[in-house]
């Protein structure tokens, strides 16, 4: 299978609409086409930018961040990078605001949401600053909410008010405090700023990214001072802290509200939810207990609006280039990454040591369900002793399955890592756990994960018969995001390179 594609039933989505870890969505509507953007911390390309006709089907288009312009990001930083942004279209340009937490919030533009967009722009040079989100008002005013990271700068809970350079989005004022959530919203953060019949809006998530809640602030001045309500909890629902996303209005007038569910190894996985406004306060999801907040839906009725082809997650690797799933652990140098060969198959440079933790030039995409089958044909032709390629299931304990040339031929190992230090650069421990000799320096390899909880590698007899190489390894969530699917050469020297073809995803 190449692509996801939501399931409907009798009419009807199935939440998730996308199962996979976009992290702290924003979406707009723009004619009748949909665009939303998300977080994706060290992974770069980054910010990645999906189309939808229906709010249901999306396919990935873009990235609004090819890299970032700080020498720290040539290697991972995990954790750090692009955190929650927030999308806008304003006389005719897109615009994404983007925070990255230890250097400020920054702002990128496009014509076309598929790129090309701009190189970042200061807003705001800051440690802290997190979870921007602009307001164009009506008299040509530019105001910009945003949240702060108490692991930066101490403060949390709080929401503050700047006001913006028209024409620069600069930050010229910082602005108020214009709403303290210690006792009544805890961790209020992810502020996303509307306004309608009068009455500004700031929709906030609360209570923490595992079992939070979706509070709405909402003022007839912009600086204040805000009411709050909550419009949205898990209440009896199965789906838990269901919050942090985008209020969209579809062409034919109704409301729609976009979210993440955290789904831990699995990542922020996000859902649609119906939207309603009651005495100009929205309520989104369905009245369940009678408490009168809203509670997220598993499935309802669709949007109008044409499917799409869906999301990639196979990959043939077309004339030796990635699909626009993968991202790498740091700022790319596809240059010096990728072997250009002509064929539908992926050569990666070897020549990297240590861990795979600390490897920029690992590639990888999002888990694509909590069930699935992946297989890929790994390969080490003309490569010299030392040099390794393999597949791995990256998070904070990672495991992989690896065909490395040794002076007496070819064997495979399952590697299992454990991260020893969680800082942003902290480095993992790798062991051994199974090897074996094979007669041949390629092979097909399988991983077969289930409830996003545990992985079995195998190796494909010509028979098809999967063989298991050890026994089934923990998958673990890494740092703000869920795990990861991977794929790497190392070992050798830069003069190797690995071939990779056609990795096959089944559910």
């Amino acid at each position: 299978m190449d692509r996801y594609v939501t399931d409907i039933k009798n009419g009807c989505y199935q939440n998730p609409v996308l199962p996979m870890d976009f992290s702290d969505p924003d979406a707009i509507r723009v004619g009748e086409d949909y665009y939303l953007i998300s977080s994706s911390f060290t992974y770069m390309p980054g910010v990645p930018v999906l189309h939808s006709k229906d709010l249901v089907h999306w396919e990935r288009i873009g990235n609004c961040v090819e890299r970032l312009p700080f020498d720290r990001y040539a290697q991972p930083a995990h954790g750090c990078g692009t955190w929650a942004p927030a999308l806008r279209y304003h006389a005719g340009r897109f615009y994404a605001f983007i925070p990255l937490p230890d250097e400020g919030i920054f702002y990128t533009e496009a014509t076309d949401p598929a790129g090309p967009w701009s190189a970042l722009h200061c807003v705001k040079s800051a440690s802290g600053w997190i979870d921007p989100c602009p307001l164009w008002d009506d008299d040509g005013s530019v105001y910009m909410a945003h949240a702060f990271a108490k692991s930066r700068c101490g403060i949390k809970h709080k929401i503050q008010l700047s006001r913006l350079d028209p024409e620069t989005l600069e930050v010229v004022e910082d602005g108020p405090i214009v709403f303290d959530g210690t006792l009544s919203q805890p961790t209020a953060e992810g502020p996303k700023m509307y306004k309608r019949n009068g009455w500004y809006y700031i929709f906030i998530p609360a209570g923490g990214v595992e079992y939070g809640w979706q509070t709405v602030l909402r003022a007839r001045n912009v600086y204040g001072p805000y009411e709050e309500k909550i419009v949205m909890h898990q209440g009896a629902s199965s789906i838990n802290g269901p919050h942090q996303g985008a209020w969209v209005t579809a062409l034919d007038g109704s409301d729609w509200f976009l979210h993440f569910q955290d789904r831990f190894e699995l990542g922020r996985v996000v859902h649609l939810q119906p939207m309603c406004w009651h005495s100009d306060w929205p309520f989104i999801g369905l009245e369940q207990n009678g408490d009168g907040i809203g509670e997220p839906v598993t499935e309802w009725d669709c949007p109008k609006g044409e499917a799409g082809p869906g999301l990639q997650i196979g990959d043939s690797f077309t004339n030796g280039k990635p699909g626009l799933q993968w991202q790498w652990q740091a700022n790319p140098q596809p240059e010096a990454w990728l072997r250009p060969v002509a064929g539908d198959a992926l050569h990666l440079v070897c020549g990297a040591s240590g861990s795979l933790w600390r490897q920029p030039n690992v590639l990888s995409q999002m888990l694509p369900a909590a069930d699935f089958t992946a297989n890929v044909t790994l390969g080490l032709a003309g490569c010299g002793a030392g040099a390794k390629v393999g597949l791995s299931v990256m998070g904070q304990k990672y495991s992989a399955i690896e065909l490395c040339r040794t002076a007496q031929g070819c064997t495979v190992q399952l590697v299992q890592g454990m991260v020893k230090d969680l800082a942003p650069t902290g480095d993992a421990e790798e062991t051994i756990l199974a090897e074996k000799m094979v007669d041949t320096d390629e092979i097909t390899v399988t991983m077969k994960i289930t409830a996003a909880k545990q992985v079995q590698y195998a190796l494909l007899a010509a028979d098809g018969t999967a063989v298991p190489l050890g026994g089934a390894q923990p998958v673990a969530k890494a740092t703000w995001t869920g795990a990861r699917l991977a794929l790497y050469a190392r070992g050798g020297t830069k003069g190797d390179a690995a071939c990779i073809k056609q990795l096959n995803i089944t559910f």
